[in-house]
C-alpha cells in the first residue's frame, strides 16, 4: 500500500486508488461531474494547496533560492495543527491503502508536490 503524488490530469497507475487534487482551484472549463472520469482527482482537498500568496511566489521563483523561500512558505502553512494531522493522517492511511495526492504542474520539481512528497515522507508514508 502507497502513497503516489502524481500531475492531475495524467493517465491513473494501475492500483492508485483513490486520487486527491491538493490544488486551490477546480481545472477550468471541466464540468464537476466528470472530473474523476478525465483522471483529475476523486476528492478535492484544497487544504494541502499553498496559500494564494504562497503559489505566487512558487510560480514566479526563479533561481534556487527563490525556490527554498517558496518551499519554507509552504512547510510553514503544513507546519499548523490542522495540516499537520492531516499529514500524519495521510502517512497512516499509506500504510493500509493505496491512494494519490497530485497537482496540475507539469514539472514536479517546480511544484508544491515535491515538498509535498517530502513532508508526507518525513511523517513515515509509504510513497510510491
Amino acid at each position: 500500500m502507497v502513497v503516489r503524488v502524481v500531475r492531475l490530469g495524467s493517465a491513473r497507475a494501475k492500483d492508485e486508488g483513490t486520487r486527491i487534487g491538493t490544488v486551490r482551484r477546480p481545472p477550468r472549463g471541466v464540468p464537476k461531474s466528470a472530473f474523476a472520469s478525465q483522471n483529475w482527482y476523486d476528492v478535492w482537498f484544497p487544504n494541502l494547496a499553498p496559500s494564494v500568496e504562497t503559489i505566487k511566489s512558487g510560480q514566479s521563483a526563479a533561481s534556487p533560492r527563490d525556490w527554498s523561500a517558496f518551499a519554507r512558505k509552504y512547510r510553514a502553512e503544513m507546519a499548523t495543527p490542522e495540516n499537520s494531522r492531516t499529514l500524519d493522517l495521510l502517512a497512516a492511511l499509506s500504510q493500509h491503502a493505496n491512494f494519490s495526492v497530485g497537482c496540475y504542474c507539469e514539472d514536479e520539481a517546480h511544484c508544491h508536490r515535491s515538498v509535498l512528497r517530502a513532508l508526507l515522507a518525513e511523517k513515515g508514508a509509504k510513497l510510491g
